[in-house]
Formats: C-alpha cells, sequence, structure tokens
C-alpha cells in the first residue's frame, strides 16, 4: 500500500512538473508578427527599396530602434547611430557643420537628414552605398565614427539576453548576425518618410500657402526645382553646384567612388524637405544659413570643367525673391515627422 501510495505521489509530482513547464512555455512563446504597413505617401513615386525579403513588422521595427539608439554598435558606447542623426533636426546632426566620432575625431562629411530613404538609389553624398541595407557598415566600421567591426558587435549584442529575444521574435531564432542586423535597422530607417509639412497640405487641399508663400513657391519652381525635384524635392543626382573646394578636406566628391573626372566634384542633390531644422549645409556644412546658400547660387559660383550648366552662370535671384523663397522653404518643415514618437528612443 506504501509502494502504491509513494508511486502515486511521484506521478502526480511529475505531472505537475510537466504541466508547469507546459505553462512556462506557453507563457514565452514568441508573440505572433505584428504586420507593419509601408505607406507610400500621395503624389510619391513607387520606392527603390521594396522590402523583399525583409518583411516589415512591429516587432522588426522596434528591433531596428532599439539598435539605431544603442550606443554599443559603437566602439566606446558614446556613438550610436542617432548620435549623429538626431530626430529634432529632421536625424540629421544638428549645428555641427561636420559630425563627431570615436576618440574626438570628426568625420569629413556634414551628415544628412535621415528620411525618405526607401527613396535612394545611392546613398552618402558621393553615393559610395547603392543599397539601404548594407548602408550601416560604412559608419559601423569607420575609424573616425563608430570605429568598431561587426564581428564585436555581433558578440556584444548576442551576449544581451533581450537581444536575443527580440531577434528571435523577428527572425525565429536567436542567434544574432550581421545580415538580421541590417535588416531590423532598414525595417527602422525606410519607416522615417517625411511626407505631412505644410505644403504636402497644401497640395492635398487642406492648407493655403500665404501670399509670400505662394511668391516663393513660383521662384523656386522657376529657379530650384529642376535639381530639387517635387515631390521628394530632390532628384538624387550628382552635380558640381561650383563650391570652392576645402583646402583641408580636399573632398573630391563622386570621383572618389567613379574615378571619372568627369565626377569631379560632383555631390548629391540634398532633399529640401525640413531644410529648416537640418542646417548647417552643403556636405560639409559650411553654410550656416538658408539665406547663405541662395547667396552662394546668386554670386559664389566657382565655373570649373564639371561645373553644372544650370548654375555655371549665377541663378539670377532678387532680394525680393530671395525673401519669398525663404518663406516657401519654411512650409516644407514636417513638425509631425520631427515630433513622432514612434521615431523617438524609448529607453
Amino acid at each position: 500500500m506504501m509502494q502504491r501510495t509513494v508511486i502515486s505521489l511521484v506521478g502526480l509530482l511529475l505531472g505537475c512538473l510537466l504541466f508547469l513547464e507546459a505553462c512556462k512555455k506557453q507563457g514565452t512563446a514568441a508573440a505572433p508578427l505584428v504586420p507593419l504597413q509601408f505607406i507610400v505617401p500621395p503624389e510619391f513615386p513607387d520606392p527603390v527599396y521594396k522590402f523583399e525579403n525583409n518583411t516589415p513588422s512591429r516587432q522588426g521595427f522596434e528591433l531596428g530602434k532599439k539598435l539605431f539608439y544603442d550606443g554599443r554598435l559603437s566602439q566606446d558606447g558614446n556613438f550610436p547611430c542617432a548620435s549623429c542623426h538626431q530626430q529634432f533636426a529632421a536625424f540629421a546632426t544638428f549645428d555641427h557643420p561636420l559630425s563627431h566620432g570615436f576618440n574626438n575625431q570628426f568625420t569629413t562629411r556634414n551628415a544628412p537628414g535621415l528620411f525618405n530613404v526607401a527613396w535612394m538609389k545611392e546613398l552618402h553624398w558621393d553615393g559610395g552605398i547603392n543599397h539601404i541595407e548594407v548602408q550601416p557598415l560604412a559608419p559601423l566600421i569607420a575609424e573616425n565614427e563608430m570605429a568598431e567591426t561587426m564581428d564585436h558587435v555581433i558578440a556584444k549584442l548576442q551576449d544581451d539576453a533581450a537581444y536575443r529575444q527580440m531577434f528571435k521574435t523577428v527572425f525565429g531564432d536567436e542567434e544574432i548576425s550581421p545580415q538580421k542586423m541590417l535588416k531590423a535597422l532598414t525595417q527602422f530607417v525606410a519607416m522615417l518618410v517625411s511626407a505631412d509639412s505644410k505644403y504636402d497640405k497644401v497640395k492635398r487641399g487642406t492648407a493655403s500657402f500665404t501670399e509670400t508663400e505662394e511668391a516663393g513657391y513660383q521662384v523656386f519652381q522657376a529657379k530650384c526645382a529642376a535639381c530639387h525635384a517635387e515631390p521628394l524635392f530632390t532628384d538624387n543626382s550628382f552635380r558640381n553646384t561650383g563650391l570652392p573646394v576645402n583646402d583641408i578636406l580636399k573632398d573630391i566628391g563622386r570621383m572618389h567612388i567613379t574615378g571619372n573626372p568627369a565626377d569631379s566634384l560632383k555631390f548629391k542633390v540634398p532633399s529640401l524637405r525640413n531644410v529648416y531644422a537640418t542646417f548647417p549645409y552643403g556636405h560639409d556644412g559650411r553654410f550656416y544659413s538658408i539665406g547663405a546658400v541662395i547667396d552662394h547660387y546668386r554670386f559664389g559660383v566657382v565655373s570649373g570643367p564639371t561645373t553644372d550648366l544650370l548654375v555655371k552662370n549665377k541663378i539670377t535671384i532678387s532680394d525680393y525673391e530671395k525673401l519669398d523663397l525663404l518663406e516657401f522653404l519654411r512650409t516644407l518643415t514636417d513638425s509631425a515627422f520631427i515630433n513622432n514618437k514612434n521615431f523617438a528612443q524609448t529607453e
């Protein structure tokens, strides 16, 4: 009788343990991925990046955001992606002409705003990166930026239980690889879409330009739109706009990538969206005001063998037109984007 009782108790105990283990597994089971739709704004062309083999999800977006704000992607922990791409500056670098990097070094270019990147075929001022998913590699391994190695970054992430769980949820297992990390970052960065400025509301018929803004819009269409094409406000081309060479940086632009002398001093045409939030301006941040940029085209263009024909003879803009143009450019500020809490650091 005693033997039967002991066997029954052992069986009951084993049954309880199995039940608790099943409950534990059920409680920690990965939640299903929540689809995240990429919405193309009205009037925008089809994006270059199609999310092929990288279907966006809420969990993937949150993982990418966590990585974007994590200093551990840099050697000393002080330089996350967000250190050069600050949300309040439309994900550009606020105030500094050149971004700061590891060991108190300066980078060699002004960090552009990170928005509407899904529409870019080439990235960086010289177009040296041709795919959004590999773009983070350049700053990550640059000695004057994040100064890390991919192997070391992956090792740091793999040691973090929270990261292992997030990667498991998004990609199906806890193994963290460079490809998975880059895909997650892309799910965040590609979603940084800016298309809700006053200009956009005017185009949608829910707002109206003031008389001055409308006059500035006419100036823009006549004298700026050939390069800064609507609705992205860039044609994503590379042009020599007649900037004198910086004697210290000696940056030759697109030619550094192609090796073609015809590309000497050509840099990517930046988007004018959020231009009031992304100063200073130019590939080396030499202009501290939008007015100074306009004055360059009025008076400062240096003509050379590769200077773009559209600006080679300067652009005639009167003082009144300049003031109107400045008012129009203010309508390109997307406050909803700059203050979107979905894009902000959450921890």
